[in-house]
């Protein structure tokens, strides 16, 4: 779509609206420009990506002389979907994966005679060649076109993605715990820029929640974030607003990427994590997106900012109201997302960690509200500038990068949606300090706190489904349901290194 007066970026996690701003291009390659393209620059192998249910990137890589237009036509049969998590029995394991040339990239970490092109892949079912229902990428296609059908012919996302890098992870005491299940092994994060760190006194500390925006050689990780900055706009053709060091101690950074449409923003936000911990591994360290690494400081979170169109026109937008400049459509979309917040969970915090992070005092969201500017409610409108339309959009500020973006799109599409078929009303806008309120002063507001664990997310997620069935089949939520209620177990089973300081004196 062609935006004619402005679109958002973000600069520094703060957002803003800039004139004649556009999305983020969407590469249009075709079958015959990526094979000549293969051709012409001697590509010696393919890399073919997916996720599995839990998010995690996957991949296989083939000869590129083992790709030609039949593989595009009926895809390439090498997926034993018995071995990925969350996809198949041992008895029914062979699948077929079909290349998207829109996904088509050279990577720029193998050169020579391994120079190496990648494809994120569809997933289909071997023999009958129907799609695979759990394909993560599947349901975030399913969505989009749910949206389209309800008259949404385009719906916009930006995510805004935090992650650490560290110099390293050392467990303690020994290499022997990590083997052994009942040991309450710790593990000490190592880190150039942390107070806790012995530098020589060759770095600089960052104090606990001042990390925000320091210039060098305070910030440390310059060099990283130019250089990652650089492979996702060259190899892989992103545009993007800006980076910075975020508030955390010890690397926390975030990249911004420019706005796009729901699937290829899913696809940026899976290749976003892999060239992080590329770059990061070839400079000697490694980044995480673990939500909550670090007792005592901010978390990683995923605010995504989220918008419906129909024939050009932001349908969040009206100019008329006095509130936020907001339609009856985006309440009713904002309805959506606050009566599912607790579920919806389930897909955008899915890990033990991620319950880490929704606690009060580091800037996470806890409680379910929606105000303009108001940063301590889940859903916020920015508001930056007035009278412009394509700015208007809405952030739920919920999500954690540990997410299946491509789960997480789509419940949160279909929560909103739900919203707006049912009409349900947000209730009024909070606009006071949430942390601050007392727990009278909340319940007078009607105000709901979001899920404190893994385990009480999915069980929110088994009695609220019904908004999902027209994306997600009922087989993909009882595995990814019985895959999180099993995380959640292996976590409590286990002592923690807190534990033992807490009670061992009991």
């Amino acid at each position: 779509m062609d935006i004619k007066r402005a679109g958002w970026v973000r600069s520094g996690g703060k957002d803003m609206a800039i004139a004649q701003s556009t999305p983020a291009k969407t590469k249009k390659m075709t079958v015959a420009s990526v094979l000549k393209q293969i051709e012409t620059e001697k590509i010696r192998w393919i890399d073919l990506q997916f996720v599995d249910v839990l998010g995690a990137l996957q991949h296989i890589t083939i000869p590129a002389t083992s790709l030609g237009n039949e593989e595009f036509k009926r895809g390439i049969g090498k997926l034993d979907g018995s071995s990925i998590k969350g996809f198949k029995e041992i008895h029914e394991s062979d699948m077929v994966m079909n290349p998207d040339p829109s996904t088509f990239a050279v990577l720029p970490w193998y050169e020579g005679e391994h120079r190496t092109a990648r494809f994120i892949v569809d997933v289909y079912e071997g023999g009958s060649h129907e799609r695979f229902t759990r394909d993560s990428r599947y349901m975030a296609q399913k969505a989009a076109q749910f949206a389209a059908d309800q008259g949404y012919d385009t719906t916009y996302w930006g995510p805004e993605i935090e992650f650490f890098v560290f110099d390293g992870i050392r467990l303690l005491p020994s290499a022997d715990a990590a083997r052994n299940p009942w040991s309450g092994a710790g593990y000490e994060i190592v880190s150039r820029e942390a107070p806790w760190n012995d530098s020589g006194g060759k770095e600089f500390p960052i104090r606990f929640k001042e990390g925000y925006y320091p210039a060098p050689p305070v910030d440390s990780l310059q060099d990283f974030r130019n250089e990652a900055c650089r492979v996702l706009i060259e190899s892989f053709g992103m545009t993007l607003d800006a980076h910075h060091h975020e508030v955390a101690t010890a690397g926390q950074c975030e990249i911004d990427m420019r706005y796009d449409e729901l699937v290829p923003m899913a696809d940026n936000v899976a290749t976003y994590r892999y060239v992080m911990k590329m770059v990061a591994h070839k400079m000697g360290m490694m980044a995480t997106f673990m939500p909550k690494p670090i007792f005592g400081d901010n978390a990683s979170g995923m605010h995504v900012h989220q918008s419906l169109w129909t024939k050009g026109k932001n349908m969040m937008y009206d100019p008329n109201d006095e509130y936020a400049e907001i339609s009856q459509t985006c309440r009713y979309y904002i309805g959506g997302l606050m009566d599912h917040a607790r579920s919806l969970c389930a897909f955008t915090n899915p890990t033990t960690n991620s319950y880490r992070r929704l606690v009060p005092g580091y800037e996470a969201p806890v409680f379910i509200a929606w105000s303009k500017r108001n940063r301590s409610a889940n859903i916020r409108i920015p508001m930056y500038y007035q009278g412009i339309e394509a700015a208007k959009r809405i952030e739920y500020r919920t999500p954690d990068p540990a997410c299946n973006p491509y789960l997480s799109f789509a419940a949160m599409l279909c929560a909103g949606l739900d919203g707006v078929k049912r009409k349900i009303d947000p209730g009024n806008p909070v606009d006071e300090d949430l942390y601050h309120l007392s727990a009278s002063k909340r319940k007078e507001y009607g105000v709901r706190e979001l899920p404190g664990s893994l385990k009480e997310s999915i069980e929110h997620l088994q009695t609220d489904y019904m908004f999902l069935k027209t994306v997600f089949p009922q087989d993909l939520l009882e595995k990814y349901e019985e895959l999180k209620l099993d995380e959640h177990l292996q976590t409590s089973l286990r002592p923690s290194p807190y534990e033992f300081y807490r009670y061992m004196d009991a």
